[in-house]
């Protein structure tokens, strides 16, 4: 048996890729971390990010950046690409975008803690960074999430192409 079979993960490997029309998180795939004694960050970046304004129906553009502690799972990555796009026709405030995705991959992995931060590109002269951070509640991460949280962008980039 395959790790691929093992882990019962069809879409990688999968020759025909299948892309969802709306947002869907039922495509999202995970595997066992075979590390789970040891803390370590995963992080994803999504400098491609499409969605749509939920009123207008604009497309809002952005980079999502996804970092994350696993705990007993990790999250399959082309399953993740394929899950970003699902968002593509799919009209949300870039603040409900964020806590989507976060929601979905907590509800998926159960990680020990979790941050998602959406850079999004201005729309009539106004850009929006919405973040959102969760921890296993119970744990040392719990706290970590606080703190994250609270010195977030306490040192703000210089924004000067966007």
């Amino acid at each position: 048996m395959t790790m691929r079979e093992k882990e019962n993960l069809t879409r990688l490997g999968s020759a025909k890729t299948e892309y969802p029309k709306d947002y869907d998180p039922s495509v999202l795939e995970s595997f066992s971390n075979r590390h789970p004694e040891n803390d370590y960050f995963v992080k994803f970046n999504c400098p491609e990010f499409t969605s749509l304004c939920p009123i207008t129906g604009q497309p809002d553009y952005a980079n999502i950046i996804i970092s994350y502690v696993p705990d007993q799972r990790l999250v399959e990555s082309k399953s993740l690409k394929i899950y970003m796009f699902s968002f593509r026709n799919h009209g949300d405030f870039h603040e409900d975008v964020v806590n989507r995705i976060m929601k979905d991959l907590v509800a998926l992995l159960e990680p020990k803690y979790i941050e998602v931060w959406g850079k999004f590109l201005p729309r009539g002269g106004l850009s929006i960074d919405p973040y959102c951070n969760w921890g296993k509640p119970g744990t040392r991460w719990e706290q970590v999430a606080w703190d994250r949280m609270r010195y977030h962008d306490m040192y703000p980039e210089k924004v000067d192409n966007r």
